[in-house]
């Protein structure tokens, strides 16, 4: 069984609130910092007698108050009202000593074995220099107890939203990690259906304990030895079902956050359908044997090979398809003219290019016409225009010898040279 201090209680927190408030209100404070410091009140030269050394540790123990303790009953013995035995951590390989004279605060029942929660009363005697615990008060912990510590730490890992991120399982992996008890049932569940599917698939097997105080630490390294191995791709913690308190240390808080924090997805197949522990929870797939989750982990190959077959026969029928369907539309296009005659369009474009030639021809040799038509009327007018047809028809021009034209005989001075052009020629003159 894994330690209910993982489950959301402490060490000192017993089976419920009321315990827990009861042991809050009795238990005394932590040991003081405040020992005897051998530079100040103690040395080689002023040593303590042993009933001083006695007096302080008596006082540090009383300090302790009542406390409240778990774990699990072991080497029980006494009688007539009396008990002895040894309480043993849950987890770690620690022993305490306890008595009890007050049958009424024992639970009636308690053997060898149960996990119990006491409400103990530390004592140091200093006369023979001896450490013993009282027991006040001892129960079980019972159905109800562990119920309520799973389901406060199944909320926990809800909130923290442990519960929300789940890793997708690889298709077809190279290896599986495999946590399991040696010789397991879950083991050859696992082995034999995964390699029925799949004939070629890889295992590496951790065996650990799946029941008891000692199961969580050892599959807990488990996980993580396989976390951390590159080849591992899936991880399947498996047990073939079993009583409830068997189950226990799959809801171990320690188990659980390991799981958590895999970089790989990790699979749980404890194989309980009615109460499933805390790892289910968290565990990117939960399979409900470890038959099942050889079946979900890896594919089968008799399936796989009908589903490729198929695939194959999809593949081929749409490429059939889709080459009928070039074929035709080929067939269309070379039964088009311009396929049919590759020169058509040439020939075509050829009396497009003769049909514009010569309409251009024809509108340039329109333009020429118009053209000389419109030079002769320009030629014939600057003619009738021009000044060389008056002085032809006896006319000249009496100029200053600046060039300026004399139209006004009075502008002229007696003596003034005189430049006259005639139609033909020009000669000088003297003004009379």
């Amino acid at each position: 069984m894994s330690s209910m201090s993982s489950w959301g209680g402490g060490a000192n927190s017993g089976s419920g609130e009321g315990l827990a408030n009861r042991a809050d209100a009795s238990a005394g404070a932590a040991l003081p910092e405040d020992g005897p410091n051998p530079s100040r009140s103690n040395s080689r030269s002023e040593p303590w007698p042993i009933s001083t050394l006695n007096a302080k540790i008596k006082g540090y123990v009383d300090k302790l108050g009542y406390i409240w303790v778990e774990g699990e009953l072991a080497k029980v013995s006494g009688g007539n009202g009396r008990l002895f035995a040894e309480l043993r951590d849950l987890q770690i390989e620690n022993v305490v000593q306890v008595h009890s004279w007050n049958p009424a605060g024992l639970e009636p029942g308690l053997a060898q074995g149960d996990r119990v929660v006491a409400l103990i009363k530390p004592e140091f005697w200093p006369k023979n220099g001896k450490l013993s615990m009282g027991i006040q008060e001892m129960r079980k912990v019972g159905l109800g107890d562990l119920l309520e510590r799973i389901h406060r730490l199944r909320m926990q890992m809800a909130a923290e939203g442990l519960t929300q991120v789940k890793q997708p399982l690889p298709f077809l992996p190279n290896c599986i990690g495999l946590i399991t008890g040696k010789d397991s049932d879950a083991e050859k569940d696992v082995l034999q259906n995964a390699r029925l599917r799949w004939p070629e698939v890889n295992f590496k097997v951790v065996h650990t304990l799946v029941q008891g105080e000692k199961a969580a630490p050892q599959i807990i390294a488990a996980i993580k030895q396989l976390d951390a191995d590159p080849e591992v791709d899936v991880i399947i913690v498996a047990r073939g079902g079993g009583a409830f308190g068997d189950l226990l240390v799959f809801s171990d808080e320690g188990v659980v956050r390991a799981a958590a924090a895999t970089t790989k997805p990790i699979v749980s197949a404890i194989g309980h359908e009615n109460d499933n522990p805390v790892l289910d929870d968290v565990a990117d797939l939960r399979a409900s044997t470890p038959t099942d989750a050889a079946k979900r982990v890896v594919p089968d190959v008799v399936d796989e090979r009908r589903k490729l077959g198929e695939a194959i026969a999809r593949i081929e029928r749409s490429m059939m398809a889709f080459v009928s369907g070039q074929e035709s539309f080929i067939a269309q296009l070379r039964s088009r003219p311009v396929l049919a005659n590759p020169y058509a369009f040439v020939d075509s474009l050829n009396e497009d290019v003769l049909r514009t030639r010569q309409s251009l021809r024809e509108r340039f040799a329109v333009l020429l016409d118009q053209g000389v038509l419109t030079l002769d009327h320009l030629k014939t007018q600057v003619r009738s225009l021009s000044p060389q047809q008056t002085l032809d028809r006896g006319y000249s021009v009496v100029r200053k010898p600046d060039g300026s034209v004399i139209s006004d005989a009075s502008n002229v001075k007696s003596g003034q040279k005189l430049a006259i052009r005639l139609a033909k020629g020009e000669i000088d003159a003297t003004a009379d």
